[in-house]
C-alpha cells in the first residue's frame, strides 16, 4: 500500500468513526438488543471460550457472551461505543478495545469463537473484514454473524437513503451485501466449514407510527444523521426523504410491530 493510499484508508476510518459517534447509537444498540443474546445462543459460546467480538458497538454481544462465562475482547472503531459498553457491565470481565475490523491486532488463532452482531458488515472492504475474522479465530473455533438483508427493512431503509446520502468512496462495498448467502460464503470460501446461513427477523414494537421511527433514526443512527446533513440545505430534498422513511416505515408496521430481516451465518474454521 503506498503513502497516498494509507492516507486515505486513514481520512475514510476517521469518517467512519465520525458517523457511528455521531448521535445516539447505544439507543438503537437497546432497539436490537435480543440480537445479542441470539447470537450467543446460535454460536454456542459457553463457559471458557475465548470470544472476540468484531465492532462491538455498545457490547450486545459481548455481554451476554461474558454472562455466558466467555473470555471476552469487544472491538470497534469508535472508542465512544467502546466506552457506553464499559459503563453499562463495569465487571463483566470484558476487555474493550479500539480496533480496525479489516486489521485486528491479535496473533492468528488467537480465539475460539468471533462475532458481529451488525457490525463488520459497515465497514468498506468486506474481503478484508472476512480474512481477519479467519485469522484470529482457531481451526475448529466457530465464526457468528448476524447482518441485516438487503431485502428486508434496513436493506430498505439504505435502498431509500441512497439517493440522498453522499457518496461512498470507490472502493467501498454496500453493507446489506453481508445479508446475502451467496456473498458470504465467497468471502469465506473452503476457509470454512459447516456454514449455515438462515433468514430470520426481529420483532420491534417501539414505534407508534413512521414518523416516530423517522424521528428516532433522525436523532440516533450515524448513517441516517450523515444522510440529512448532505441536504440539510435543500428543504425540498429533506421533506422527501422525511416523506419516504415515514412511509416505508408504516409500510412494515402491523398492529404496532415492525419485523427486521437479518441474516444468521456460523461456521467452523477449516483445519
Amino acid at each position: 500500500m503506498s503513502i497516498d493510499d494509507i492516507s486515505t484508508d486513514a481520512a475514510l476510518k476517521s469518517k467512519h468513526r465520525a458517523l457511528w459517534a455521531s448521535g445516539d447509537y447505544p439507543a438503537v444498540a437497546d432497539v436490537i438488543a435480543p440480537l445479542g443474546p441470539r447470537l450467543v445462543e446460535a454460536v454456542g459460546i459457553t463457559s471458557g471460550d475465548r470470544v472476540v467480538d468484531v465492532a462491538a458497538g455498545a457490547g450486545n454481544v459481548a455481554i451476554p457472551a461474558a454472562a455466558a462465562g466467555a473470555h471476552v475482547v469487544a472491538t470497534d472503531l469508535t472508542p465512544e461505543l467502546l466506552e457506553v459498553g464499559e459503563r453499562r457491565a463495569p465487571d463483566s470481565g470484558i476487555v474493550w478495545r479500539t480496533a480496525d475490523a479489516e486489521d485486528l491486532p491479535f496473533d492468528p488463532d488467537a480465539f475460539d469463537v468471533a462475532t458481529s452482531c451488525v457490525g463488520v458488515m459497515f465497514a468498506p472492504h468486506h474481503q478484508s473484514c472476512a480474512d481477519e475474522l479467519v485469522r484470529v479465530c482457531r481451526p475448529g473455533g466457530r465464526i457468528g454473524l448476524i447482518n441485516w438483508t438487503p431485502t428486508g427493512f434496513i436493506g430498505e431503509l439504505f435502498a431509500v437513503m441512497k439517493p440522498y446520502a453522499p457518496p461512498p468512496p470507490p472502493d467501498a462495498q454496500p453493507g446489506v451485501l453481508w445479508g446475502d448467502d451467496d456473498h458470504v460464503r465467497t468471502l469465506f470460501g473452503d476457509r470454512v466449514r459447516d456454514i449455515t446461513a438462515t433468514t430470520e427477523s426481529l420483532p420491534v414494537s417501539r414505534f407508534d407510527d413512521g414518523a416516530a421511527f423517522r424521528d428516532f433514526f433522525k436523532a440516533t443512527y450515524g448513517p441516517t444523521i450523515t444522510t440529512f446533513r448532505t441536504i440539510a440545505d435543500d428543504a425540498d430534498r429533506v421533506d422527501e426523504l422525511d416523506a419516504a422513511m415515514a412511509a416505508l416505515a408504516d409500510r412494515y408496521l402491523t398492529d404496532g410491530q415492525m419485523h427486521w430481516e437479518y441474516l444468521l451465518v456460523t461456521a467452523t474454521v477449516a483445519g
